[in-house]
């Protein structure tokens, strides 16, 4: 690994991360700061919610979740930070090594004296490193958001546990695939269509998955691989999906080392 582009790397990221995890942040307060209403009258809410259509509920997973309790709420309100969290890694995985090459600066980098496996490692440590800050302060976000909202109400440590560490292994899912389609895709011009795609694919995917129980599209989307009702509700990761999203994750980081390291970058001529 080299200290110099990792720095670098880290540095040209923090912005990212501070805004990343500050609109993350305000999120779980905005949201967890409306559950004591929401346990207050959960018989109102839960029969308000038996009046929406079976598809739509099972699309957002509320036929699963009792909103009454703070581990229902939260693992509802977990799918909106999980899709902030998806593009954000898939940002990451996208432009890990597709802006250089598109401002024509890869080969200058290539020029040092490091290998191509000391930058690639360098890059993606950097990169984990950035999304690891981020996944701590949505846990301090989390648990202060329970300890100041949850309105007296029980709740299990080892589910909550459990669901706040899925997020970090669901966030190297789109660092890894994002970084495998980046050198798979002759150019990546711009990012942000990548990891949106990415991202809000995946969710709309889960969606269906819950609309179209008959089909199994489980298998092809990480938001059902690490299902925060499925923990909730079971008290334990799905683990054949789990055991799939980490060899994808695997293979996809290994795809990505063996493109990059035969890679022919451009150079400004």
């Amino acid at each position: 690994m080299s200290a110099n582009i990792f720095r670098h790397e880290f540095l040209s990221r923090l912005r990212s991360v501070i805004v990343w995890s500050v609109s993350v942040t305000a999120l779980l307060f905005l949201f967890f700061s409306i559950f004591p209403g929401f346990a207050k009258d959960a018989a109102m809410i839960n029969e308000l919610w038996s009046k929406f259509p079976p598809e739509l509920r099972a699309a957002f997973g509320i036929d699963k979740l009792n909103f009454a309790t703070v581990l229902g709420f939260y693992a509802f309100l977990l799918i909106f930070v999980e899709i902030c969290l998806a593009i954000q890694a898939g940002n990451y995985g996208f432009g890990l090594v597709s802006i250089e090459e598109n401002e024509l600066t890869a080969d200058f980098l290539l020029s040092k004296p490091v290998s191509r496996l000391q930058v690639l490692n360098s890059k993606l440590l950097a990169a984990l490193s950035s999304m690891g800050i981020t996944t701590l302060v949505v846990w301090a976000a989390t648990l202060l958001s329970i300890a100041v909202w949850n309105d007296g109400h029980e709740y299990d440590v080892q589910t909550l546990l459990l669901v706040m560490a899925s997020l970090p292994l669901f966030q190297v899912f789109f660092l890894g695939v994002g970084l495998a389609v980046s050198l798979i895709v002759k150019r990546v011009r711009s990012v942000t269509p990548f990891s949106l795609g990415l991202g809000f694919g995946s969710y709309v995917l889960s969606a269906f998955s819950g609309m179209y129980s008959d089909v199994k599209l489980e298998y092809i989307t990480p938001f059902k691989h690490w299902d925060p009702a499925y923990i909730v509700n079971h008290t334990a990761w799905n683990a054949p999906l789990v055991a799939l999203n980490v060899g994808v994750t695997v293979v996809s980081v290994a795809v990505a080392y063996v493109l990059y390291l035969r890679r022919d970058i451009p150079a400004v001529s």
